[in-house]
């Protein structure tokens, strides 16, 4: 199998055909057009997924912790990078996680442990923030002249990037953005959060589904993060185009 253990095998096998099934097996009539926006879909979050977990591991060896290079993550190597139930996840409930890459902070060189953790952490994030700016860069280099598929796939790709770094920029663990908050949160409250966090973000996910969409405080949190995102995005692509 090379360097694919069968763990990734069957990892890939089992997401490929959830998938499939999820999108073309369910009674549902599906003409060219979505298939096209399902394969752009899927081809769109793996780009995003496997560049936002390889940024976590190559900032890490940058900052000299070497925890996730010898667990081959510093790769553009999809499959060392999808998480099962993170991309279950995101097939059913549009959102979703890659595999978390392992650090310890305590190895990187001339950083505090918290800061380099915190440095680490939001390279994931942004690096979806700098795949959006390209993409939008290049759409609207192509606009007008380029395939309409190919148009259509850079939108996805800036759109899917914006809401993966929107998501993980919020200051919940175990997303990336409580490493940033944890340097000036109160360390009773930063405790409490990591022993908890998970938690709480599960229930902010399930609120709107029980109770309605006036309890869809993810959104409300989500909702301005994107807003900057996009002016960020939007801003930097016209400025170099």
């Amino acid at each position: 199998m090379g360097r694919y253990s069968p763990r990734d095998i069957l990892v890939l096998a089992v997401i490929a055909g959830l998938f499939v099934w999820f999108y073309f097996f369910r009674g549902q009539s599906v003409g060219p057009e979505q298939i096209a926006s399902i394969l752009f879909l899927g081809a769109a979050l793996l780009v995003a997924i496997t560049i936002h977990e390889f940024s976590h591991a190559f900032v890490a060896l940058l900052l000299g912790d070497r925890t996730a290079q010898m667990l081959g993550r510093v790769s553009l190597n999809p499959i060392r990078h999808l998480d099962l139930y993170g991309t279950l996840a995101f097939i059913f409930f549009h959102f979703g996680w890659g595999k978390p890459v392992p650090i310890n902070p305590y190895n990187m060189k001339s950083v505090n442990p918290l800061v380099g953790a915190a440095i680490t952490a939001i390279a994931g994030p942004t690096s979806n923030v700098v795949l959006a700016i390209l993409a939008t860069i290049a759409l609207r280099l192509a606009r007008g002249s380029a395939d309409p598929l190919a148009l259509s796939f850079l939108q996805l790709l800036a759109q899917l990037n914006i809401l993966l770094a929107a998501f993980n920029f919020m200051p919940i663990p175990p997303l990336d953005g409580f490493s940033l908050a944890r340097l000036v949160l109160p360390r009773h409250i930063s405790g409490w959060l990591e022993q908890y966090g998970f938690f709480v973000l599960i229930a902010l996910i399930f609120l709107p589904q029980f109770l309605g969409r006036q309890f869809d405080i993810l959104g409300q949190i989500m909702g301005p993060l994107q807003a900057i995102i996009t002016g960020i995005v939007r801003s930097v692509a016209l400025t170099v185009t």
